[in-house]
């Protein structure tokens, strides 16, 4: 939202999770009107107070007018205790609602969403983003609601008293609307700002800090502490913009709150010198004066949480409205035969003159394993994320079992494939778990049991306290590099998809780790249609076909030893490698 733009149409958007709470809201509505008429009535029981206790001495009134103040402030602190709760439920409740609606979201948008936007931004959206959502919708309105009550109620009962008072006292409102339209333009303006530089300085603190090893051994604090300073300024001097206006908003309110008491007194007095107006009149016309002017403090800074919090809304709302993954196909499949064919593929990523894949076809069977192979960047990791359509084509088609896989329903193309990458994803739980994992959850004991000892991942499994039941810590970080492949392995096994996609699977393992892995994935390999990107060449030489990537393109194909005796890119690529070795 541009900074001069009007923020209703968010808010109107707002009311759709305010809904749900309509009738905790009534309940606090309620309160808020039984407080602001408490306040209203112990303001006007100021005059009667003044006048017959102090002016005209009347000892009958000494005992009922104390027995009604108490009554008025006992009726408060209860109404206040039901706005104070209800409102809660409600504001809490709605951070919670945004938190699991965007969650959802993200994990329906493309991969080209998880390309562009850091996790740590995404967690900021997650967190406090939806917080600042709360407030806004609730815990400011709250505020508002509450003071706007308080100045109309103080209001009606200076009319009551005395209404030319009261009106000639009135003519400083335009004045004060003018002020706190300024004040919420100038919030507006710098609450997207703010929201940004927060989620930057948690994306450089993340990146420092997940990468602590690399900073230390490569002596980059300071350079990454320079960056993180730098960025932190940024945050401090729009903090300090904020700070800066609700400060002056305040000051400029009680100038004329200062303003109106001024005259307050000049026409009171005029009014008490022409018989109209008593003492406890006065005295209840300035301590409703008196109650107005910090009310139109709190509303002026309120403006500082209601725009924070619509700058929120419109980042969240940014993720909510966002295209998902296209799923419209509606064929259904319960076991496919396997049978994958590129025909004529390309793809591209947004704002990339070239394109990551061009004029790509070849066909996997069942049974078979077809190797990808090439330099980094020539495609590879792009072509096998276009089967389960993380990515979708720019041209061409993908087919499984006769049929472009946009036809097939996503979930139930997603179900025929398995998938073992380098950087294997565990979660903080138990072994079981983390390979029992999503619809694999309904598994039985004995088809676990027998994914473990397949992957090879018994001999430590076995050794842990608990076995299966173990806790793995985030990440799996109590495991070693091989184990955590061993157990996506497992993992694959139990799912049993016709189609398994190895994504350099052994590359960061050492030998001990990788013999265990290659082993395990001998298991796993045969009677599916299996596609590998290598990265050691020596791992694929027994593949049915090895495809050659580069810039895009299928270069070369054939089997190793067709290759290897055609002395082109792949050649080349293995002598390199041996060379390294040797």
């Amino acid at each position: 939202m541009s900074s001069g733009a009007s923020a209703w149409p968010t808010y109107k958007r707002l009311i759709e999770f305010v809904r749900p709470y309509r009738a905790v809201l009534l309940a606090a509505l309620v309160g808020l009107l039984i407080e602001a008429a408490a306040a209203g009535a112990f303001t006007y029981m100021m005059s009667p107070i003044v006048n017959e206790t102090f002016v005209a001495k009347g000892a009958h009134v000494n005992v009922w007018l104390p027995l009604i103040i108490v009554g008025i402030f006992l009726a408060r602190g209860v109404a206040g205790y039901v706005t104070d709760v209800s409102m809660a439920r409600a504001g809490r409740g709605i951070a919670r609602d945004l938190r699991v609606r965007t969650l959802g979201k993200y994990l329906r948008l493309p991969g080209l969403r998880f390309d562009t936007e850091p996790v740590p931004s995404m967690v900021t959206r997650l967190g406090s983003d939806s917080d600042q959502v709360a407030q806004a919708s609730i815990d400011a309105a709250k505020v508002m609601l509450q003071q706007s009550m308080q100045v109309i109620v103080m209001l009606g009962v200076m009319l009551w008293i005395s209404w030319r008072v009261t009106i000639a006292i009135l003519l400083l409102a335009p004045m004060l609307a003018w002020t706190m339209d300024k004040v919420g333009k100038r919030y507006r303006r710098i609450g997207h700002r703010i929201q940004e530089s927060g989620a930057q300085l948690l994306l450089l603190a993340d990146q420092s800090l997940s990468n602590h090893q690399e900073v230390k051994v490569y002596g980059a604090q300071a350079a990454e502490l320079g960056r993180y300073a730098e960025q932190a300024q940024l945050h401090y001097k729009l903090s300090l913009k904020v700070e800066a206006t609700r400060s002056i908003s305040s000051a400029l309110v009680q100038v004329m709150g200062a303003i109106g008491l001024a005259a307050l007194l000049f026409f009171a007095g005029r009014e008490a010198a022409r018989g109209r107006l008593s003492a406890g009149d006065f005295v209840s016309l300035m301590t409703s004066m008196l109650a107005i002017i910090p009310a139109l403090k709190q509303l002026t800074n309120v403006q500082g949480m209601l725009q924070r919090g619509v700058a929120s809304a419109d980042r969240l709302f940014d993720v909510l409205d966002a295209p998902e993954e296209s799923d419209t196909g509606t064929r259904h499949v319960e076991r496919s035969g396997g049978l994958v064919e590129f025909r004529n593929v390309g793809a591209r990523y947004p704002g990339q003159n070239a394109p990551a894949l061009s004029d790509v076809s070849f066909v996997a069977r069942p049974g078979t394993v077809t190797a990808i192979v090439g330099r980094s960047g020539s495609g590879k990791s792009t072509l096998i994320k276009l089967i389960p359509r993380f990515y979708d084509v720019e041209s061409g088609e993908i087919l499984l079992d006769g049929h472009p896989v946009d036809e097939y329903r996503l979930a139930d193309l997603r179900r025929q494939i398995a998938l073992v990458g380098q950087q294997v994803m565990l979660f903080d739980g138990s072994v079981a778990a983390n390979v029992a994992y999503g619809e694999l959850g309904e598994s039985t004991p004995v088809e676990l049991q027998s994914a473990i000892a397949g992957a090879n991942a018994s001999e430590f499994v076995d050794r842990m306290p608990d076995g299966a039941l173990t806790s793995i810590g985030v990440r799996g970080g109590r495991l070693s590099g091989g184990q955590r492949q061993r157990l996506a392995i497992a993992r694959a096994m139990l799912k049993d998809a016709p189609i398994l996609i190895l994504d350099e699977a052994t590359a960061a393992l050492d030998a001990e780790s990788e013999r265990l892995v290659q082993d395990a994935l001998e298991r796993l390999m045969p009677h599916r249609t299996t596609l590998v990107i290598a990265h050691r060449l020596s791992t694929i030489e027994h593949a049915d076909q090895v495809l050659v990537l580069d810039q895009g393109r299928i270069v070369e194909r054939g089997t190793h030893a067709e290759l290897l005796a055609h002395g082109g890119l792949y050649a080349h690529l293995h002598r390199m490698q041996f060379r390294e070795a040797g």
